[in-house]
């Protein structure tokens, strides 16, 4: 059925035409029939938000989030626009990182059923786990100002996995006093979780290589086992979040008082509390770089003991977030505030933010797929930061909510599946494995094959899942 107000501009290109009280026009960037029409009518919403510019856009895993859609990416004017939790999620800078083992992949094939069991008896996960590190609160404050950069000080990990991570994985402008005590109580005991939900650890293998240069730069080849970590900032991202929602709600009512949502909360951005959110927003972001490189260690401690391999970091981005870029907008450079939210940075060749490593291919890009599905590395592309502010998809996308997916789907049947596609799995519930199963997401092959063929990140290989660990 034709979704209304949509026109067909190309391939893999939608527009919804500014009208009424929208500022800008809205861009799916899509297969048609992974659209979503509730998320479609997100996307027009966050269109009518003050200070937009250019376009908001949705990417090829859209689906319907809080207030924004997740797969949505909006840039906002530095001096006459907004900063929104909605447009950055409860789960700040949740994200994935990519890992490759240094060795030979038959040994780990072997050793398949040990590795998966040791790392779910090492990373603490599921709901409200806890970890056995501990950290004083003053340490504490420097881990979440300073990111993977203070962590790595501490002993978890090298330098060389700084110029890796996406930020070198430390965000500069934050303040550990725009931090509530609350959300200091619930993430001080959870760094080095997983978590839940659509949270993983994923041992994979590079099964087909699309740009052999590029992909020996980026440090994989075919054949090679990889580790995906998907996590972000746990329970104190998501306190954060709902501190600064409330605390818009109360001080902000008359700035809000005609958005078309009431989940589109926001503030000016260079208002008191656009600044205070942005840099508590920032906080979490550093947290979840240093979980994500706590959880590194321990995977590297794992491998070391099991096989006798090496782990090396090939990558970490994020993919919810808010961040003050500079583009080129009709005809002029422009500072904007780029809200992410299940959207992934994808900068091109040459772009200043990247290390000299990626310098002359672009940014490295991390799609993961569903468990029993494929998962992608990408390259960014110049032609991403002309058309969509330097963002691209960031994995399927659900096509099935969790409680439609536990009443249609049967946890058995999903782990004979698994199992008959080789693949070993180990997690908190069955229910969480039935919420998470690849028929409750979208096709990450078509998914990856729009952001190809619309050359905002471009294929470099595919690995498919050998061992999952989950929430």
């Amino acid at each position: 059925m034709p979704l209304p107000s949509i026109e067909k501009e190309g391939k893999y290109v939608y527009r919804i035409r500014k009208k009424d009280n929208m500022h800008v026009d809205a861009i799916i960037l899509a297969d048609y029939e992974t659209i979503d029409e509730d998320a479609i009518e997100q996307i027009r919403n966050v269109a009518t938000l003050p200070g937009i510019v250019k376009a908001a856009f949705a990417m090829p895993d859209i689906h319907w989030g809080y207030g924004f859609p997740i797969g949505g990416v909006a840039a906002f004017d530095i001096n006459d626009g907004i900063i929104s939790p909605g447009g950055v999620g409860f789960d700040i800078n949740c994200g994935v990182r990519m890992l490759v083992v240094e060795g030979d992949s038959s040994i780990i094939k072997k050793n398949i059923d040990t590795l998966v069991k040791r790392i779910y008896e090492t990373v603490p996960v599921g709901v409200g786990e806890r970890s056995e590190l501990k950290f004083s609160k003053n340490e504490f404050k420097k881990i979440v100002e300073n990111g993977a950069r203070k962590i790595v000080e501490m002993g978890y990990g090298n330098e060389e996995d700084l110029i890796r991570i996406e930020d070198k994985g430390s965000i500069n402008y934050c303040d550990f006093s725009d931090v509530s005590e609350e959300a200091y109580e619930r993430g001080k005991d959870e760094l080095g979780t997983l978590g839940a939900g659509n949270h993983f650890i994923e041992i994979q293998q590079v099964d087909e290589v699309y740009n052999e240069e590029i992909a020996t730069i980026f440090g994989i080849n075919k054949g090679d086992i990889t580790i995906l970590i998907h996590t972000g900032s746990r329970g104190f991202g998501h306190q954060i979040a709902t501190d600064y929602i409330k605390i818009l709600r109360d001080n902000l009512k008359e700035h809000n008082r005609d958005i078309p949502d009431k989940q589109l909360i926001n503030a000016p951005f260079q208002s008191k509390w656009g600044q205070a959110y942005y840099s508590a927003m920032n906080c979490a972001a550093n947290y979840a770089f240093a979980n994500r490189q706590i959880i590194t260690q321990i995977i590297r401690k794992v491998f070391k003991s099991v096989v006798g391999m090496n782990v090396k970091l090939i990558y970490d981005v994020a993919h919810n977030i808010a961040k003050v870029e500079e583009y080129n907008i009709e005809g002029k450079k422009s500072r904007v505030v780029v809200h992410r939210k299940g959207a992934t940075r994808a900068f091109g060749p040459g772009n200043p933010a990247l290390p000299e490593v990626f310098n002359k291919t672009g940014q490295p890009v991390i799609i993961p797929g569903s468990m029993g599905t494929a998962s992608y590395i990408l390259v960014g592309t110049r032609k991403a930061e002309e058309l969509t502010f330097g963002s691209t998809a960031h994995g399927a996308g659900r096509a099935l909510g969790r409680r439609q997916a536990t009443r249609e789907l049967n946890t058995n049947k999903v782990l004979r599946e698994l199992e008959e596609k080789g693949v070993t799995i180990m997690a908190k519930s069955k229910k969480g494995i039935v919420e998470e199963a690849p028929e409750a997401y979208k096709d990450v092959d078509r998914v990856v094959r729009v952001v190809d063929e619309l050359g905002i990140s471009t294929k470099i290989a595919k690995c498919i899942p050998l061992g999952v660990i989950k929430g």
